[in-house]
């Protein structure tokens, strides 16, 4: 019997195929049907997974049951799609970053609310499996008090004919891309953020919008965070994450994950790196099981929320030139209400 939830993917662009490679090996989803305007991509992605195709996210929710849906399109569409797809009692996950501004965050947080569905922020880096077991290194007291932790997120390339450079259609440049998820990583690992500075570098490729940038954080303790941002330079890094603690360090990679405590010479490798499908397909197993109530929704409204105010506040950095409070934005815990209201129902049919 298949018991896997409907899915629906909207927009079949690059990160669509990273999807559809991990709904391929789920066993708690699966893809009822893919819209995009541009119907022949659609179709090609549709043939893939074998389901139907559509010009529209509305023809598609017209046209199958769907309990979920997948939100791949570019950015400035996130908050009239999702909030469409939420109110027609559809769940969601939106691509990051999840709006392009706080006002549309809170509406689409207040869509998912009041209809008792969920909305979550897509955040790849929060299932790989190295990052969860390097979370868990650290905050087993392994490595002692954090005392800085770093991010890097670099690679030359050409932006000049891409949606994610037309600030028009994604918001900004590499700080609110690339940015978005450093952000949530960093929140994974240090909890809320209390104040961020940037600083940008030159516009080697010509663009409108910053092509590299370092953020600076700190959180309410005040432990600071670095995060190298760039389209335009690689840094050759073996790692995109490093905490550094009073006892020890613990080392994220791309190929190779490791933790050297202040004791030792040696370093202890304890994951083989990031893999996207792995992390893709857990983040859909997850989804699916939130909705079925078998988990906690991960990231949780706030998370997407607070991505959206960190963010805000960078750039207001990036355009004062001087440290930003990051001012949170609040919302109801639709997880735990939808859990709740979920469980009041089953009661009253038993």
């Amino acid at each position: 019997m298949n018991n896997r939830l409907n899915f629906g993917i909207v927009g079949a662009g690059r990160i669509a195929q990273a999807y559809a490679e991990a709904f391929e090996e789920s066993c708690f989803a699966q893809v009822a049907a893919v819209s995009d305007v541009d119907i022949d991509k659609a179709s090609a992605l549709a043939e893939r997974l074998q389901c139907p195709a559509y010009d529209s996210y509305a023809a598609m929710a017209e046209g199958v049951r769907l309990e979920a849906a997948i939100v791949c399109t570019p950015p400035v569409t996130h908050r009239d799609i999702c909030i469409a797809l939420l109110k027609r009692g559809v769940h969601v996950l939106c691509e990051k970053p999840l709006c392009l501004d706080s006002e549309s965050a809170r509406m689409m947080v207040e869509a998912a609310r009041t209809r008792g569905v969920m909305l979550t922020m897509a955040s790849k880096f929060r299932y790989v499996e190295d990052v969860i077991r390097a979370r868990s290194i650290v905050r087993s007291g392994m490595i002692g008090e954090v005392v800085l932790i770093e991010n890097a997120f670099t690679s030359r390339v050409d932006m000049r004919s891409r949606w994610n450079s037309d600030p028009q259609v994604s918001g900004g440049g590499v700080l609110i891309d690339n940015g978005t998820h450093s952000v949530d990583l960093i929140r994974y690992f240090l909890g809320p953020l209390a104040e961020v500075y940037v600083e940008e570098s030159i516009r080697s490729q010509g663009l409108s919008v910053e092509e590299t940038v370092r953020l600076c954080a700190r959180n309410h303790d005040r432990v600071p965070a670095s995060i190298d941002l760039s389209w335009s330079i690689d840094k050759e890094l073996s790692s995109f994450l490093n905490v550094y603690g009073t006892q020890g360090t613990v080392s994220v990679g791309w190929k190779e994950s490791k933790y050297r405590l202040a004791s030792s010479r040696d370093w202890v490798v304890f994951g083989g790196g990031y893999d996207k499908v792995q992390a893709f397909r857990s983040q859909i197993n997850s989804f699916a099981q939130a909705i079925t109530c078998v988990k906690e929704l991960i990231p949780t409204p706030e998370d997407a929320l607070a991505s959206v105010a960190v963010i805000e506040a960078a750039y207001s950095s990036l355009k004062q030139g001087r440290w930003v409070r990051v001012e949170p934005l609040r919302a109801v815990d639709v997880s735990r209400e939808f859990h709740e209201a979920t469980l009041t129902e089953a009661q009253t049919v038993a």
